[in-house]
């Protein structure tokens, strides 16, 4: 294994475990969506991670598609990094309002500080962002879950969006057209 992977496994565990760790405490919410519609993605974007995990090991041990550059490595693991410091950003200034993608929370706020004050889903915009990376300094191979989670992501902003327009109706269609979805000026 190299440095490299280390390095990125690192990142996501410690991600990961403080993301757990701060899902304690929020509050109640039900899901949008029933059945496979709310389960399935989240299933085929996990069983598509670890076939890629599995080929990455077993199949590609030529190292095709593998990343041996260490200027991208380097620029990967910088965008990694930016991508996860943006999600936590996003998830401290939530608060006790975050619940998984595509859930009602009990008494809502609307939350338009901080890194809402230009995105709408910061949270999705930074583990895009912190996927791109990890592609960029690990292997091509990696662009395919990023490009699957970031549809799930814009699916969830969607179905997340319509349910906000019901429970703000005075000032969310505002915020909506005052900010972008995913990335600043753009989307």
């Amino acid at each position: 294994m190299r440095v490299i992977d280390v390095v990125i496994s690192l990142l996501w565990i410690v991600f990961w475990i403080y993301w757990l760790i701060a899902a304690i405490g929020t509050r109640g919410a039900r899901s949008l969506s029933r059945g496979y519609a709310s389960t399935g993605p989240r299933v085929a974007v996990l069983l598509l991670i670890l076939l890629l995990l599995l080929l990455r090991t077993n199949v590609l041990q030529g190292h095709t598609g593998v990343v041996d550059n260490p200027l991208l490595q380097g620029i990967g693991v910088g965008v990694l990094v930016l991508g996860l410091a943006l999600a936590v950003w996003a998830r401290l200034y939530l608060g006790r309002n975050w619940g998984t993608p595509m859930s009602e929370k009990v008494d809502p706020e609307l939350v338009t500080a901080g890194p809402y004050r230009r995105v709408r889903h910061p949270i999705y915009s930074g583990l895009i962002l912190a996927m791109i990376g990890t592609a960029l300094a690990i292997g091509i191979y990696w662009l395919i879950a990023c490009v699957l989670v970031a549809a799930y992501f814009v699916y969830s902003a969607t179905v997340e969006e319509r349910n906000m327009t019901r429970l703000f109706p005075a000032t969310y269609p505002a915020y909506k057209r005052s900010t972008k979805m995913l990335i600043p000026f753009v989307v």
